[in-house]
């Protein structure tokens, strides 16, 4: 369930944001209301309030927002914006342009159209949950949606002077809050529903997987060495030398090794693994045999005198072994793919019912019109239940 701390930054985060477009259509909606999702119907007073939630929470982050008044934009002449702007815009500096009214029109514009579009698609997401927990008879009580919400406030505000301040800066009532805890419980118990029972993975599957994946349930040969590395072949000779008459690695490794990372661990280099090292260095430890002092290595980073202090064998996770994770694993995949299955459907349902007044559509509406074919185009969001 979402913080209510963060509800306010988070105005639309349980379901993704869609892109703001305008179109002619949506005439036949009451006029006290800006959408119709099948029967039910989103009034302008909720989407007028809604707004200046969206506008307190993003203007709440200026550094200025103790000291300016939170507004939303005047849409469609953005008078007061624009004059807003221009008092509060810095001096011009010298030799530049000073902004005219178009460019501060076309910002209020673009923060109008950016609120909207969360508003908008958070109160047809809200209205589409619910709609589909109807049908799928997922319910859930008031006493249920209060004691989240409590457990919730408790953590997010110890002090109730907290909460309340919360209250009054980000514009939203207990009520609103009840809503999207609401809202958000809802979303989550058609999920489990969705998704009950549809994890399953039978003997043949969890085999098949482990066959088709062996290498994923192996653990590759290890080698722990102790090395030193020097910048010159005499001085990777010295070092050996030394090594050779019986000196440890550890005070070899210190007065010889120029490698920050192990001349102070005793030229501990434990776990590698083939393939982890510099080539020439890599290839010479897999071919070395344990114990043996081997070099000097001429590499690209200077030379290397090293020896195998322990060889882990590759082991290899039997059927058996790997089952419990691949359990897990396919069940997830399962799980997944039968959620992904209703959200494609849920979108298409839901959308083919929703109506937008002309002004207030967006992608969640019916009556949106279809997006231009582009090969650079990004995948648009969409509004699903989580």
């Amino acid at each position: 369930m979402t913080s209510i701390s963060r509800i306010v930054p988070a105005l639309g985060a349980i379901f993704l944001a869609s892109v703001a477009l305008s179109a002619c259509g949506g005439d036949s909606i009451p006029g006290n209301a800006v959408a119709r999702v099948k029967d039910s119907t989103i009034s302008k007073a909720d989407f007028d309030r809604w707004m200046v939630v969206a506008a307190q929470a993003v203007q709440a982050q200026a550094q200025n927002a103790k000291t300016t008044k939170i507004t939303v934009p005047d849409a469609p002449d953005y008078k007061v914006c624009i004059a807003a702007k221009q008092k509060a815009a810095p001096p011009t500096a010298v030799g530049q342009p000073k902004p005219n009214a178009a460019k501060y029109k076309t910002a209020c514009k673009a923060e109008y159209e950016n609120y909207k579009n969360q508003v908008m698609s958070f109160l047809i997401s809200s209205e589409w949950i619910e709609a589909q927990a109807k049908e799928l008879g997922v319910t859930i009580t008031d006493k249920e949606v209060l004691k989240q919400f409590t457990t919730q406030k408790k953590q997010s505000f110890p002090k109730e002077a907290d909460y309340q301040k919360f209250l009054k800066s980000s514009g939203m009532t207990e009520k609103d809050l009840l809503l999207r805890v609401k809202i958000d419980a809802l979303s989550n118990k058609i999920r489990t529903k969705i998704i009950k029972g549809k994890g399953t993975a039978t003997p043949a599957q969890i085999s098949a997987y482990y066959e088709k994946n062996k290498s994923q349930f192996a653990q590759a040969e290890q080698r722990d060495l102790l090395i030193i590395q020097t910048k010159t072949e005499a001085q990777a000779n010295a070092a050996k030398a030394a090594l050779e008459a019986g000196q440890s690695f550890a005070s070899v490794a210190k007065e010889f090794s120029i490698d920050d990372a192990t001349k102070n661990s005793g030229g501990k280099l434990d776990g590698v693994q083939k393939g982890q090292q510099e080539k020439a260095l890599d290839e010479a430890a897999f071919a070395a045999q344990e114990g043996v002092i081997t070099g000097p290595v001429k590499t690209s980073f200077g030379y290397y005198v090293f020896k195998v202090e322990k060889v882990t064998p590759m082991t290899q996770q039997t059927l058996a072994e790997a089952t419990p994770s691949i359990k897990q694993l396919l069940k997830s995949q399962n799980e997944q793919k039968a959620l992904d299955t209703f959200v494609k459907s849920f979108q298409k349902k839901w959308k083919a019912v929703t109506e937008c007044r002309t002004g207030y559509i967006v992608e969640s509406c019916n009556n949106a019109p279809k997006p231009k074919k582009s090969k650079s185009t990004a995948p648009t969001a969409t509004t699903t239940p989580r």
